[in-house]
């Protein structure tokens, strides 16, 4: 989801800096989030969670002169931190999440916050732990030890918890009992999220569920996260929020060994070259 925003996002910019109309369209160029019915009235995946960035229809841009398709590619120039505010902030207003949304959203903050000390987490499994030149998420003891040096120091009421990865939301649950809290989202114990089509507008949930729980985590008192385009995004929404990274290495460049190095490390004891059980 994320990915695609930082796309967009860049390319906001030089159509700013060139004084050009910007149109997105993810309908005839569809992402991974498309459904092929309609949703909310649109086929056009953007408009499932984002307002237009201008007041220029696809129809019209169809039928205009003038007009300029990007490529698909993310080119060096790009950049990921969309929380840099010098450099995005000319932007930001184009950015805005639609009404429905925004409003599932204060009713979560009010149900579930309640104006407690709330430690946010983001905890990025699945793909993560095979995917080469990604930073590697914790294991479950660097997990467990990591929250409760932050419970011991900082007193948080709850940790409000936005992972894909089940087998990693359980286990804090079980060792966190009550001060875990999290939304009902759809979260898986292998990387099938997009493979199988589990439930009604699926694609459109998955997309939906992270925009959620993101700006969610923007409201928390503090945020700890493995670096993402999530982070980012919570980053970009709240700018001052109070921040801690996992840093836990990169994995291969090589996509080969990158399929197992986060395995292999998690099963070594550190002497060997495993990972530290402290971070």
């Amino acid at each position: 989801m994320f990915s695609n925003l930082t796309f967009v996002m860049n390319h906001l910019l030089i159509a700013h800096q060139h004084n050009f109309i910007p149109v997105v369209d993810m309908l005839n160029f569809p992402t991974i989030y498309n459904e092929k019915n309609k949703i909310d009235g649109t086929l056009n995946a953007w408009e499932y969670y984002f307002e237009p960035v201008s007041r220029y229809s696809l129809e019209e841009v169809y039928k205009s002169k003038n007009v300029l398709i990007t490529s698909n590619k993310f080119i060096k120039e790009f950049d990921h931190k969309i929380y840099d505010i010098k450099k995005f902030n000319k932007i930001k207003k184009l950015i805005k999440v639609k009404k429905n949304i925004l409003n599932n959203i204060l009713l979560y903050k009010k149900k579930i916050f309640k104006n407690q000390n709330i430690l946010g987490i983001h905890y990025r499994g699945t793909s993560y732990k095979t995917s080469a030149n990604h930073p590697m998420p914790p294991t479950k003891l660097q997990m467990h030890n990591l929250i409760h040096k932050k419970l011991k120091k900082n007193k948080f009421d709850k940790i409000f918890i936005s992972t894909e990865d089940e087998d990693m939301y359980q286990f804090l649950k079980f060792n966190f009992k009550n001060q875990i809290i999290g939304l009902d989202s759809f979260r898986s114990k292998k990387d099938d999220a997009f493979k199988v089509y589990f439930r009604s507008k699926h694609r459109y949930l998955l997309g939906k569920e992270i925009i959620v729980e993101s700006i969610l985590l923007s409201f928390c008192n503090q945020f700890m996260f493995v670096q993402t385009n999530v982070s980012n995004f919570v980053r970009f929404i709240n700018p001052e929020i109070k921040i801690e990274i996992i840093d836990n290495g990169m994995n291969s460049k090589n996509e080969y060994i990158a399929k197992y190095l986060w395995t292999v490390k998690n099963n070594l004891p550190s002497f060997l070259g495993g990972f530290k059980n402290n971070l």
